[in-house]
C-alpha cells in the first residue's frame, strides 16, 4: 500500500502519532470587566443589598494559577453576622407564608438565571478556584442549575409530600473552596425550597462566584433577607455557628472543623448536618476492564486536582492485575496536561492556594520517608502559580500516613489484595466513610461488595457521579446527613410539635425509712414466717443473658410514694463495653429480611399482651399511675410494636431517575449499634417507642432504661427471652442514665446515640460524640408518647437508617 505524504512533509500516520495539543484559551475579558466594574472590591450581601466595603476590614483573593490579585473582599465581623441573621429572621415569616407554587417559581427563576449566565459563572469559578474551564463549564455550573430546578419541584410538592413538617427557620451555612458555587447550590437550594431563610459564608479562598450569585438574587428580585451572604475567614463561620438566633447549621469542610462545630452546637437544640472528609477506596478486581479503570482513576483522583472530598485516593487492586494496571496508569499520567485553568485542553489546573500546595508536598515527603515509592510524570509543572503534578505511590502500607490521612490533592496511593474479603477489609480500614468505587465485569460480585463498604455512596464501574436527585453524604468521620434527593431536603425540615409534652414523673420525695412491717395485710401475715423472702433483684441483660453488674452494687427503685419497689444492677463503663461487644456479635440481625424482623416484633407484642396485667401492675407500683392509665400504656406499647412490625418490610429505599444511562439505588441501611437512653415518663412505652424502630430497620441496641423507673425494662427482657430475639440484638444496662449515655457517646464502636432526658445530659452526649462524630438524636422537652402523631412513624424510621446510594451504569 502506498504511503500518503502531506504537503508539509511526513506521512499522515507520523503526524498523527506526533500530534500535540495547542492552547485553546477561554476568553475572560467579560469577567475581568465585571470585577473592574466593582473596583475589585466587594462587601457583604445582607437584606437584599451589598454593604460598602471597608479597606482595612478586608482580605485578598488571588488567582491560583498566577498568584495575581483578583479582588479585596470584606472580612465579616460578629456585627455583620448579627445583621445578616436579623435580616434572615425578618424575612422568614413572609417567605414561609408563600404557598408552595410561589416558592417553586422563585427556585425556578434562580435556575434560569444560572443558565443565562452560565459561562460567566464558569470562567469566574476557574480563575478564582484554579480548576479547568472544562470542569466548571461542563460539570459544575450545569449541576448548579440542576439543583435549583430539581428543588423547584420539591418546593411545589412540599405540603403534599412532607405533611406535618416545616422549615427550621434561619439556616447558617458554611461551604468549602473546592466546589464553591456547586456547594452553595447543594445547600441553598434545599434550604430555600423547604421554606428556610439563609445566611451563608463561602470559603475565604473562593468567594467570588458566591458574590456573583448574590448579585443574581438582587437581579431577579428575590425578597430581601431570604438569602444573605457574609464573607470572611473561620472567625466569621464561628460567629454564624455560635449565633443564638440561627436554627440550623449546615457545614461542608474538614473533619477537624466539623468536630469543633459539633461541640459548639451541643445542647443548643440547633439542627446540624456535616459533610466532611474522606479517603475513598477505588477497588479493582482482576476481571475489570483495565482501560476503563485507567480513565476512571483519572476522573477519581486528578479531577479538580484531587481536591474532592470523595476523591478515589486509595487504589486497591487485585494482585493478578496490579503490575499491568500500574504500567497503564503511568503511561496515562505521562499524557495528562497541566496548565492554565482557562485552557480548554488541559486536564489539571492549579491547587487552590500556596498553603494547600505546601500541605500536599509535605504529605508526599512523609510518604517517601515512611517507605513508599513515589512516581511522577517526566514533564515539569508551570513555574508560575500553585501547581502539583499527578502523583502515584506504590508499596504503601495500609497504616501509612498517606493511606490514612486525607491529602486533598492529586496524590494516589496504591495497595493490593487477593480475595474479595480482603478488599472489603482494606477498603473499610479508615475512619472515613464517604464514597467508594468498585470495578468488575462481574455485576454479581460488584453488587455483593457494594453494600459491605462503609460508604454513603458507591459507584460501580464509574466514579464521581453526582445529581441533585441522588443523596450524597457519609458515615463515621465523614459526617452525617445527606445532600440531594428526598433525604437531602429532609435535612432542612423538622416535625411540627404542637402536641402536649409528656407529663413529669410524680415526685417521690426523700427516700423513706423502710420498716419491716407492710401496710398490706397479706404481706403482714407473711412476715410471721421464719423464712426470708425470695430475692428477685433483676440483673442486666447482655448478649441474650442476664448478667450481674460489674460494679457489684445495686440501685433502689422507689415507687410514687417513696416506698422501695425493687432494686436493679448499677451498671458501669465495663458493662457498657460488654453490651457493645454483644451487640456487634449480633450483626446477623441486620442481615435478616424485613419479613423475618417483622415476625419477631409481632411475636414480642404477642408475648407482652399475654402479660398485660402484670406489666400494668408494675407501672402502677412504680409511677403511681392508675390501673386504667397503666393499662393504657401497656396497650400502647403493644400497638407500637405492631406499628414497627408493619414497617419492617415496608420502609423501602428508592431507585433514583438520575440523568445518566443507569440508575442510582438508594438503599436504607441500618446504622449498626445504637445506644438508647430512655425517658422517665412512660418508662415502658418510651423504651418500646425508641427501640422498636431501630430493631425494625436492622439495628442492634444498647439501652439505658428510665433511671427512675427501670423495672419495666428489666421485666421486658423476660419477654424478649421468649420471643426469638437473637442474642445481642437488645442489651439493657440499668444505672445512671446521663453517665452511661456519655460512655456510649464516647465509645468508638457505637454508631449512633438516641438520648431523651435532660438538657444537661443532651449537651454532654453531643459534646462527647464530637470525638468520633457519631450521629446523635437528643431531646429534652419530652413527648406525649401515647400520641401516635408524635410517638411513632417516619420521623423515627428516617433517623434509624442511613441511605447508601449505589450508582449502576448499564448498557454498551
Amino acid at each position: 500500500m502506498a504511503t500518503t505524504t502531506t504537503p508539509t512533509g511526513g506521512t499522515v500516520r507520523e503526524i498523527f502519532d506526533a500530534m500535540s495539543y495547542g492552547p485553546a484559551p477561554e476568553g475572560d475579558a467579560i469577567v475581568r470587566a465585571w470585577l473592574a466594574g466593582h473596583s475589585n472590591r466587594f462587601g457583604h450581601y445582607i437584606g437584599g443589598a451589598f454593604t460598602h466595603p471597608v479597606a482595612d476590614q478586608s482580605f485578598e483573593v488571588h488567582d491560583p494559577s498566577t498568584g495575581a490579585l483578583l479582588a479585596h473582599v470584606a472580612q465579616g465581623s460578629a456585627q455583620d453576622v448579627d445583621a445578616a441573621v436579623a435580616a434572615a429572621r425578618a424575612a422568614l415569616p413572609a417567605w414561609q407564608a408563600l404557598d408552595d407554587h410561589a416558592r417553586a417559581r422563585w427556585m425556578y427563576a434562580i435556575a434560569r438565571g444560572i443558565q443565562k449566565h452560565a459561562r460567566h459563572f464558569a470562567v469566574l469559578e476557574s480563575i478564582d478556584n484554579g480548576k479547568p474551564i472544562r470542569e466548571t463549564r461542563d460539570i459544575d455550573i450545569p449541576l448548579v442549575a440542576r439543583h435549583f430546578s430539581y428543588h423547584a419541584g420539591w418546593a411545589q410538592l412540599l405540603s403534599a409530600e412532607f405533611p406535618g413538617q416545616h422549615a427550621y427557620g434561619v439556616v447558617g451555612q458554611v461551604i468549602p473552596w473546592n466546589f464553591p458555587l456547586l456547594m452553595l447550590a447543594w445547600k441553598v437550594a434545599p434550604a430555600l425550597a423547604a421554606g428556610n431563610t439563609v445566611v451563608l459564608k463561602p470559603a475565604e479562598f473562593t468567594p467570588l462566584t458566591a458574590l456573583r450569585f448574590a448579585e443574581l438574587m438582587q437581579e431577579i428580585g428575590l425578597p430581601p433577607g431570604v438569602f444573605n451572604l457574609v464573607t470572611g475567614d473561620g472567625r466569621t463561620g464561628a460567629a454564624i455557628v455560635d449565633h443564638p438566633d440561627v436554627d440550623k447549621i449546615a457545614f461542608t469542610g474538614s473533619t477537624e472543623v466539623g468536630r469543633a462545630i459539633r461541640v459548639a452546637t451541643a445542647g443548643s437544640g440547633k439542627g446540624l448536618s456535616l459533610e466532611l472528609g474522606g479517603k475513598s477506596p477505588f477497588v479493582v478486581f482482576e476481571d475489570a476492564d483495565l482501560d476503563s479503570v485507567v480513565e476512571g482513576v483519572v476522573d477519581a483522583i486528578w479531577f479538580n486536582q484531587g481536591q474532592v472530598c470523595c476523591a478515589g485516593s486509595r487504589l486497591l487492586v487485585q494482585e493478578g492485575v496490579a503490575d499491568q494496571l500500574i504500567a497503564k496508569l503511568r503511561d496515562r499520567m505521562e499524557r495528562l496536561r497541566i496548565g492554565s485553568p482557562l485552557d480548554k485542553t488541559v486536564d489539571m489546573g492549579a491547587i487552590v492556594a500556596p498553603v494547600q500546595l505546601a500541605r500536599i508536598k509535605q504529605l508526599c515527603a512523609q510518604g517517601v520517608e515512611e517507605g513508599a515509592t513515589c512516581w511522577q510524570p517526566s514533564w515539569a509543572t508551570p513555574a508560575e502559580g500553585s501547581f502539583h503534578p499527578p502523583t502515584l505511590f506504590t508499596n504503601v502500607a495500609p497504616s501509612a500516613t498517606i493511606a490514612q490521612v486525607e491529602i486533598f490533592g492529586p496524590v494516589l496511593v496504591s495497595m493490593t489484595f487477593r480475595t474479595p474479603e480482603e478488599a472489603v477489609a482494606l477498603a473499610n480500614n479508615t475512619p472515613f466513610g464517604l464514597a467508594a468505587s468498585v470495578w468488575s465485569e462481574n455485576i454479581n460480585l460488584a453488587l455483593d461488595i457494594a453494600p459491605k463498604l462503609k460508604s454513603g455512596v458507591v459507584w460501580i464501574n464509574s466514579t464521581n457521579l453526582f445529581d441533585a436527585g441522588a443523596g450524597f453524604g457519609g458515615y463515621r468521620e465523614s459526617g452525617f446527613g445527606r445532600e440531594g434527593g428526598r433525604e437531602g431536603l429532609g435535612e432542612y425540615l423538622k416535625p411540627v410539635r404542637s402536641h402536649e409534652p409528656a407529663p413529669s414523673p410524680v415526685d417521690a420525695g426523700a427516700e423513706p425509712v423502710v420498716h419491716a412491717a407492710s401496710d398490706n395485710a397479706a404481706d403482714t401475715a407473711l412476715t410471721t414466717s421464719t423464712l426470708p423472702a425470695m430475692d428477685r433483684t433483676p440483673k442486666l441483660f447482655i448478649g441474650g443473658k442476664q448478667a450481674r453488674s460489674d460494679s457489684g452494687y445495686s440501685r433502689r427503685v422507689l415507687g410514687a410514694h417513696g416506698r422501695v419497689v425493687g432494686e436493679v444492677g448499677d451498671g458501669n463503663r465495663k458493662d457498657v463495653r460488654n453490651a457493645v461487644e454483644a451487640a456487634h456479635a449480633g450483626a446477623g440481625w441486620s442481615k435478616l429480611s424485613g419479613h423475618q424482623r417483622s415476625q419477631i416484633l409481632f411475636y414480642i407484642a404477642e408475648n407482652l399482651s399475654a402479660r398485660e396485667l402484670e406489666f400494668a401492675a408494675r407501672l402502677s407500683a412504680m409511677t403511681g399511675a392508675s390501673h386504667l392509665d397503666a393499662t393504657r400504656e401497656v396497650e400502647a406499647s403493644i400497638s407500637r410494636l405492631f406499628t414497627y412490625g408493619a414497617w419492617a418490610d415496608k420502609h423501602d429505599g428508592a431507585v433514583h431517575d438520575v440523568p445518566l444511562r443507569g440508575v442510582a439505588l438508594a438503599m436504607h441501611e441500618p446504622i449498626g449499634v445504637v445506644g438508647v437512653a430512655c425517658p422517665d415518663p412512660y418508662p415502658l412505652l418510651g423504651l418500646v417507642s425508641l427501640i422498636a424502630p431501630l430493631l425494625a430497620t436492622g439495628n442492634r441496641v444498647v439501652v439505658v432504661p428510665s433511671e427512675r423507673y427501670p423495672l419495666s425494662a428489666t421485666d421486658f427482657y423476660s419477654v424478649l427471652e421468649t420471643s426469638d430475639v437473637p442474642a445481642g440484638v437488645v442489651n439493657i444496662v440499668t444505672g445512671p442514665r446521663d453517665a452511661l449515655a456519655k460512655v456510649l457517646a464516647e465509645h468508638d464502636d457505637v454508631d449512633a446515640l438516641w438520648y431523651v432526658g435532660s438538657r444537661a445530659g443532651a449537651t454532654a452526649v453531643e459534646k462527647a460524640s464530637a470525638a468520633n462524630l457519631k450521629r446523635t438524636w437528643t431531646e429534652w422537652d419530652g413527648r406525649e408518647w401515647l400520641d401516635p402523631r408524635v410517638g411513632e412513624g417516619r420521623e423515627f424510621l428516617r433517623r434509624a437508617v442511613q441511605v447508601k446510594n449505589i450508582w449502576i451504569p448499564y448498557g454498551e
